[in-house]
């Protein structure tokens, strides 16, 4: 049975809606009969990505998701129009290289996207989420490599590790909350093929991805860790281990990538 805010009448919100993971699932969403507010920062390609879509009750929302008057009135726009919210997916992001080299304006700029925009989202529509008394859930999407941070996208690695320990208080928040049945939920994708970039074999395509992300929602997972066709979730678990093992063990910090360790991890691998 599906989870009522995955159900036919429900409302979904998702940010980055014009392509990849977010195009996804609003066209996922849409075929289960959700109304769904799509939200892109590129206008036409929004409008565009709307009218591919062809069916449905869509309200399309071209703007700076990191800009928090604008969400504000996002969530009443789409009160106003649905009178209700049963899913709310930040799903919008930047990455820029995070060399030091590279302007702080930029590490600002990606942090206000891929960070501080949930943190604004889920500010604007979750009390009302939570009065209305309804199963309802937040989906944010976060990064392996928030998780085990490899070398060259540093800030990009940052930001994505503070959603996902933003995440898991928010749960851990919601779960603790008298009456509430919002739950908060992290999309960790593994590969995936995007934008104009051609296939590739070792890549997923973003509706597998969403595919599976709409299997363990509806099982009540909170961590959606996906694998792709080079990465098993086998290597996953190994390689988030060993993350954690540069702590506990006191290895150098990303022994992953240390002359000294690689050998070891590679064999662990």
């Amino acid at each position: 049975m599906s989870h009522q805010a995955l159900s036919s009448g429900a409302v979904a919100v998702v940010t980055g809606a014009a392509s990849g993971i977010g195009l996804a699932t609003v066209e996922a969403l849409v075929a289960r009969g959700l109304s769904v507010a799509m939200v892109d920062v590129e206008a036409a390609r929004l409008e565009d990505a709307a009218a591919e879509i062809g069916a449905g009750d869509i309200l399309t929302c071209a703007m700076d998701v990191s800009d928090r008057a604008a969400m504000g009135k996002l969530a009443n726009d789409v009160y106003d129009r649905f009178g209700r919210v049963d899913l709310l997916m930040n799903n919008a992001a930047r990455r820029v290289a995070g060399g030091q080299s590279e302007d702080l304006d930029e590490w600002r700029r990606t942090m206000e996207v891929n960070f501080w925009a949930a943190v604004e989202a889920e500010r604007a529509f979750l009390p009302r989420m939570i009065e209305a008394g309804r199963p309802a859930m937040i989906v944010n999407t976060g990064s392996k490599q928030g998780i085990t941070n490899p070398p060259g996208n540093l800030i990009y690695n940052v930001t994505k590790s503070a959603l996902k320990t933003y995440t898991e208080g928010l749960q851990h928040q919601l779960r603790n909350t008298e009456g509430c049945k919002v739950s908060a939920h992290l999309l960790v994708p593994g590969w995936t093929i995007t934008g104009p970039r051609r296939p590739d074999p070792g890549g997923w395509m973003p509706d597998q991805v969403v595919a599976l992300m709409l299997e363990r929602l509806e099982r009540g997972d909170f961590y959606i860790i996906c694998p792709d066709n080079e990465v098993t979730p086998e290597m996953d678990a190994k390689r988030m281990a060993w993350a954690a093992g540069d702590m506990i063990e006191n290895r150098p910090a990303l022994s992953r990538w240390h002359p000294d360790w690689a050998e070891r991890f590679a064999a662990k691998d």
